[in-house]
């Protein structure tokens, strides 16, 4: 008689790779495999199905997804429910905890984006885009002033909040916003804000600015990519 063959779940104890008490090293055998930190960042602004993510995570498999948001699941950062009618669709979303993740992201994304070795010019999901907002600003001068600018990328819309010097986003209608930003691509978006290429200049790429110009310019200006080191 045939055995059938045992799939054993993957080990989320403590020490596992590293037999090392530093809350880092765990943090790294949590999330430390090839694509758990970026499924992080793409559930960051709310729920998502699967479809949505492997199409977000250009060049990951059906089967590592499903890997990793099964690792996730285990590790007490991610679960799975379904949306009541009429969409009755299953999403994944951050737990409270799994939602304490960003600010690590944010540290690592501004350490990162200091060596020479990194390339902006490379793809970024709308995801992706709008968490380097949150990341890059200027809080200082983001205290100076209070606005509401929407973002319609690739299909996908986010309003950001900004008030007292907080940045908040959240997938939404945009409608009244003071300022709505479009691009067909987020590095087109990028293009705008962070190397502030006018809009005028990328229009024939997709490149929309609609509403306050003045409040549109002092926005841009709260973000800058930090200067490279080494």
């Amino acid at each position: 008689m045939k055995l059938q063959k045992e799939t054993k779940s993957p080990d989320t104890r403590h020490g596992r790779w590293y037999e090392d008490a530093c809350g880092t090293a765990f943090a790294m055998e949590l999330i430390g495999e090839r694509w758990s930190l970026l499924v992080l960042r793409e559930l960051m602004l709310g729920p998502r199905r699967f479809s949505k993510l492997r199409q977000a995570l250009n060049g990951i498999s059906a089967k590592v997804l499903t890997e990793r948001l099964e690792s996730l699941e285990r590790a007490g950062a991610v679960v799975r429910r379904t949306l009541p009618p009429p969409a009755n669709v299953q999403v994944y979303e951050l737990t409270e905890w799994g939602y304490l993740a960003e600010p690590a992201i944010q540290e690592l994304g501004r350490w990162a984006a200091r060596s020479p070795l990194h390339d902006p010019t490379l793809p970024l999901s709308p995801v992706s885009g709008m968490i380097s907002l949150r990341t890059m600003i200027d809080k200082e001068k983001a205290k100076e002033f209070d606005a509401t600018v929407g973002f319609e990328i690739a299909g996908e819309t986010y309003l950001a909040t900004l008030k007292e010097g907080q940045l908040r986003i959240r997938r939404g209608a945009i409608e009244d916003a003071q300022v709505i930003m479009r691009a067909p691509e987020t590095m087109l978006l990028a293009a705008l804000i962070y190397r502030k290429i006018p809009p005028e200049h990328l229009a024939e790429q997709g490149v929309r600015l609609e509403g306050d110009r003045t409040l549109a310019n002092r926005f841009i200006d709260l973000f800058h990519l930090p200067a490279k080191i080494g």
